[in-house]
């Protein structure tokens, strides 16, 4: 069954006025793995989640026509200019990961498809300080079936395509655990499963 992925990130000494910084760099960051930086969505959401955004912008050529107004610089500045400590602010970015345009089996086609990801900045107060355990900053990976394709026969090929999906996840990490100025992050499944060993055991099946 599949599960949530997310990656947590903590910030030593942390203040609400370092949230856009620390935001852009991510974006940043997640845009030398995934090959552009580029935010497709933005919302500000106050108090919890159950409420109605006070802040909406969709990025694309039918809504935003200006590509300069999508960089995380840009996109950050707008949602962010009324910064409240009880406020959260969501972007949505994607990357490009293999998938199987069929079940398995020889006559399997791989190809990259756009996958969402969101970047989540926390205000210390919104959802009763969900920071804590969340993290100041957190990304929403989407689903592990990227990761793992386990509905997939994994022959050599599929082996090959899931690994170098895994191995975008593992520079996106590292890169953010280098550069981000981060005290703490974590990786973690919305199950509590451990995706590390979930992948030893899967991709020990092909050899």
């Amino acid at each position: 069954m599949a599960d949530q992925l997310y990656l947590s990130l903590w910030y030593p000494n942390f203040r609400l006025a370092a949230l856009p910084a620390a935001l852009e760099k991510v974006m940043e960051l997640f845009g030398t793995v995934a090959g552009s930086s580029r935010v497709r969505a933005a919302a500000a959401y106050p108090i919890s989640w159950n409420e109605t955004p006070a802040y909406q912008r969709i990025y694309d050529e039918e809504h935003e026509p200006d590509s300069e107004a999508s960089q995380p610089r840009n996109a950050v500045s707008a949602a962010t200019e009324m910064l409240h400590d009880d406020f959260a602010y969501e972007f949505e970015l994607i990357w490009e990961l293999w998938t199987p345009e069929s079940g398995g089996g020889l006559d399997t086609i791989w190809k990259k498809e756009p996958c969402i990801v969101r970047i989540i900045g926390y205000g210390p107060q919104f959802d009763e300080g969900a920071y804590e355990q969340n993290g100041h900053i957190r990304i929403d990976l989407g689903s592990d079936t990227p990761f793992l394709q386990e509905e997939v026969s994994l022959d050599k090929e599929a082996a090959d395509h899931v690994k170098q999906n895994v191995q975008m996840l593992v520079d996106f990490t590292n890169a953010v655990q280098q550069h981000a100025g981060i005290s703490t992050r974590l990786l973690w499944s919305e199950s509590g499963e451990s995706l590390a060993q979930k992948l030893i055991a899967r991709l020990q099946s092909v050899n």
